[in-house]
C-alpha cells in the first residue's frame, strides 16, 4: 500500500525526493570500539546501510555525519565502494540532536523530505526506506517501528516498579525517521536552544506538537550498540545471506 502511495505521488508529477542524513558520530563506548566501522559480511556497517540508501529510489543525496578522526576513512569508504549518492561528509556534534541538525544544514533544500538514519543499523532494507518515505511524504512524519515483545515496567526513583505498562500500545521505534524538511530542521534547532536530551528525531517533532506515523518496521533492523549486537549480526547474515 505505502509503496503504491509512493507512485502515485510520483505520477502526479512531482516526484517525491528526499535526502538521507546517515548520522554516525557516537563514541560507541558501550561497543568498546568503533561500531559504525566493525566488519558485517565483508564491509563496514556504515557501508552497509549507506548501499540501502545508495539503492533506494526516493533518495537523492546522502549527508554522513561522522567524528572528526573518521572523516577521512569515511570519505575514502564511500568512495572506494561507489557510493555516488553521498555528497558531503562532515563531522558530527557534541549529542546525537546536534548531529543530526548539522546533517540537515547540509541538504539540499529543494528536498521535500530528509530521512535520518543510525550508520549503527547496517541492515535496514530499501523496502523499509521506501515504505517510510512514502509515509512521509503523505503525513509530514513518519518511522519505522515494531511492537513491543516484551513486558515494560516503569520504575522509581526508589528503584521499585512503580507501574506495569500496556505492552499493547508499545512500540520500539527504528530507523530511517522521515520528515517535512522545514520541519525538521526547526524541530532540531528548537530541541537544541531549549537543551532537550532527545534519544530520537520524532521525539524532537513530537515537541512541536506535530503527530508523526508508525509504518512497520522489520526485526532485522538491528542497531549495533554492544559487542553481542555483532554475533546477532553474523546470524542475520547467514540466514538471509545479506
Amino acid at each position: 500500500m505505502l509503496r503504491q502511495l509512493l507512485q502515485k505521488l510520483r505520477g502526479k508529477g512531482e516526484p517525491v525526493q528526499c535526502s538521507a542524513v546517515i548520522v554516525a558520530a557516537g563514541g560507541s563506548t558501550r561497543m568498546g570500539f568503533d561500531k559504525v566501522l566493525a566488519d558485517v559480511g565483508g564491509a563496514p556497517a556504515l557501508v552497509k546501510c549507506l548501499q540501502a540508501f545508495q539503492a533506494a529510489p526516493s533518495v537523492k543525496e546522502i549527508v554522513v555525519v561522522v567524528r572528526e578522526d573518521i572523516l577521512g576513512e569515511a570519505a575514502r569508504l564511500c568512495k572506494d565502494y561507489g557510493l555516488t549518492k553521498v555528497t558531503k561528509v562532515i563531522r558530527g556534534g557534541d549529542t546525537r540532536t546536534v548531529s543530526a541538525r548539522l546533517g540537515t544544514l547540509e541538504t539540499e533544500r529543494k528536498a521535500r523530505l530528509i530521512a535520518i538514519h543510525d550508520g549503527a543499523r547496517p541492515f535496514v532494507t530499501v523496502d523499509v526506506i521506501e515504505d517510510t518515505v512514502a509515509q512521509a511524504a503523505a503525513c509530514g512524519a513518519a518511522a519505522p517501528a515494531l511492537p513491543v515483545k516484551d513486558t515494560v515496567k516503569r520504575v522509581g526513583e526508589d528503584g521499585f516498579v512503580a507501574e506495569t505498562l500496556d505492552r499493547s500500545t508499545l512500540w520500539a521505534v527504528q530507523t530511517p525517521q522521515v520528515f517535512d524538511g522545514d520541519l525538521i530542521r526547526a524541530a532540531l534547532q528548537k530541541a537544541i536552544d531549549d537543551g532537550a536530551d532527545l534519544t530520537d528525531d520524532c521525539a524532537a517533532v513530537e515537541r512541536l506538537g506535530m503527530k508523526v506515523v508508525l509504518v512497520p518496521g522489520d526485526e532485522r533492523n538491528i542497531k549495533l550498540t554492544t559487542p553481542a549486537d555483532l554475533a546477532v549480526a553474523k546470524t542475520l547474515m547467514e540466514e538471509y545471506g545479506q
